[in-house]
């Protein structure tokens, strides 16, 4: 049931004492070394490796196992084989360009998923295939073009079958166990085959009322139905061109907010990165977005004790700040709260910093939201600065700092915090002479910032960094090999 059973099985010599039993004369025995296998390689990199290697009667398993897949073998037998290729091709075991998945497998899975299977066997095949392609886009473009695979999942919704049907009580009942499986196999297979291709998404979308299931899908009683569609309309909403029709023809944002109160957290993870996805500046959820309270709700996610939920929320405000009028930028910042963002500068997880040193960006800049916010804020947000200037951070990190202090550089009434903290002024001088070239020119806008001639009290400026040496050290860096650093 899971890896520390996988383990202990494995070490006892499972793998070669169960591997013999797949040429039994029996049916039955075959089959149960077979359902052993795929539980046992289920993501599992040892096991998938060594079974690789393993060979019965001189030929290797997955060669056996492909031998399992054909047409004239039973269903299970097809289905339970294809689960364990497909187990060893996600460890790596066996590469996704290999012909045994790319013209054995998947096409075996997609015939899995045909309206003439078992409602059962569609379930497991759509979830297995989902597996298989999730994080290669050939093979999502492979199965996305295999037998009219789009449009077949359609006809996953379509259970419980018509009323003329429920003569059947007992049918009926089956039915609609089975319905919420299928309408979550149906999700997670749409949200792999659409998570790196634009036209695949653009299909799926087309298909008949698609976007009015994933709406009612997000709404329905069963947590994993849920949680697939949301993860369905992550998948779909990396589409730029998708964010500005489908999902606002269907104000998909109402019903994601209501998910995101109170959801458990694997459902808040997905929704709050579909979220992102929906604030960026094109799209144009992003006003009702605002409106329906948006800002608190990921003010608070930015407090959790869960990391990605950190980082997503974190992430939603820095989208959300980019190009903002000044009123959101206030808001958000009063979401925050200085005491909060100092907690999230502090994070130990490098993405959050990150984050947060882009939405600090995002925040500083047009001048006059230059000016409003550091002339409230202006105190906390040079100490921050200040802080990881001088910690032990990555290129990037301290890139990302000296870019906000150029932006800082460039307001009419901030440029004076630059200009009165002479420890600022002196880290500055610092980075330009710094062994790293992208610094170098980060520290280098901070000076251009502050000198520009037509601006007032210039004139002070430029001579106090005279003072300083700054000039000398730009007369060094105009020898520079680089060229960028030459030019600037």
């Amino acid at each position: 049931k899971g890896p520390d059973h996988q383990t202990i099985l494995f070490n006892h010599g499972a793998v070669q004492n169960i591997a013999h039993l797949l040429v039994s004369t029996s049916y039955k025995v075959r089959m149960q070394a077979l359902k052993c296998f795929s539980v046992l390689a289920f993501e599992n990199l040892q096991v998938s490796m060594t079974l690789v290697n393993v060979s019965v009667d001189g030929e290797l398993l997955p060669q056996i196992f492909v031998k399992m897949l054909q047409r004239d073998k039973p269903i299970e037998m097809q289905l339970t084989s294809a689960k364990c290729l497909t187990s060893m091709c996600r460890a790596g075991a066996i590469r996704t360009d290999d012909p045994c998945i790319v013209l054995k497998t998947l096409p075996c899975l997609v015939r899995m998923c045909s309206k003439d299977r078992l409602l059962e066997e569609r379930v497991e095949g759509a979830e297995t295939l989902a597996y298989l392609i999730e994080t290669d886009v050939e093979l999502q473009r492979m199965a996305s073009i295999t037998d009219h695979l789009i449009v077949m999942l359609a006809d996953y919704f379509k259970y419980p079958s018509s009323v003329s049907a429920i003569t059947d009580i007992k049918r009926l009942d089956h039915d609609l166990k089975h319905a919420h499986e299928l309408r979550q196999a149906a999700f997670k297979l749409y949200a792999s085959l659409g998570a790196n291709d634009e036209d695949i998404r653009k299909k799926i979308i087309e298909t008949e009322n698609m976007m009015d299931r994933i709406v009612n899908g997000l709404s329905e009683s069963s947590i994993k139905v849920r949680l697939a569609a949301v993860r369905c309309l992550h998948s779909l909403s990396r589409s730029v061109q998708q964010l500005r029709t489908s999902f606002q023809d269907h104000a998909v944002w109402k019903p994601l907010m209501k998910v995101l109160q109170n959801a458990p957290n694997e459902i808040l993870v997905v929704a709050s990165s579909t979220l992102c996805n929906l604030l960026l500046e094109f799209s144009p959820s992003k006003e009702p977005i605002l409106e329906s309270g948006a800002i608190e709700l990921l003010c608070s996610l930015t407090q959790s004790e869960n990391l990605a939920l950190r980082v997503n929320g974190i992430w939603a405000l820095m989208n959300m700040a980019f190009q903002a009028e000044q009123k959101i930028k206030s808001d958000i910042l009063r979401g925050l709260s200085t005491e909060q963002l100092f907690q999230l500068l502090s994070d130990s997880d490098v993405n959050v910093l990150m984050k947060t040193l882009g939405l600090l960006r995002n925040l500083l800049s047009t001048r006059p939201h230059i000016d409003h916010i550091m002339s409230t804020h202006g105190k906390q947000i040079m100490q921050a600065v200040t802080l990881i200037l001088e910690g032990e951070h990555n290129i990037e990190v301290k890139e990302q700092t000296l870019c906000i202090l150029a932006n800082i550089a460039d307001g009419t009434t901030a440029k004076e915090l630059i200009m009165t903290n002479d420890d600022i002024l002196q880290k500055i001088k610092y980075y330009m002479s710094h062994s790293n070239a992208k610094l170098q020119l980060a520290a280098m806008f901070c000076i251009s910032n502050l000198i520009w001639n037509e601006e007032e009290g210039s004139q002070e400026r430029q001579d106090k960094l005279r003072d300083m040496g700054i000039v000398d050290i730009l007369h060094k860096l105009s020898q520079s090999s680089d060229p960028n650093l030459c030019d600037k």
